[in-house]
């Protein structure tokens, strides 16, 4: 356990931080379902609306480092793949 002040400081400040990533990526992965149920129910037109929205959600993932950008350049590119094959 964490025995120094700063070491303290540092294991609180590791939760605050936790918490609030999951949070995040919880909030993408349920915009990134979205997408995922509209693909399987064949919609094209609520498929492209859910990638629009999900895309900034992926992104902002990035900026806040819940997501590598390359991570989240792969699942965009992989869904919007799966979304003009609709057609």
């Amino acid at each position: 356990m964490a025995n120094t002040p700063q070491s303290k400081k540092r294991a609180r400040q590791n939760e605050a931080r936790y918490q609030i990533n999951k949070a995040r990526r919880s909030r993408i992965r349920t915009y990134l379902r979205r997408v995922e149920e509209a693909i399987a129910s064949g919609d094209k037109d609520a498929a492209a609306t859910a990638l629009r929205e999900a895309q900034p959600e992926l992104m902002r993932g990035v900026t806040k480092g819940v997501y590598h950008q390359n991570t989240a350049s792969r699942k965009m590119s992989r869904l919007s793949n799966r979304v003009k094959a609709l057609g």
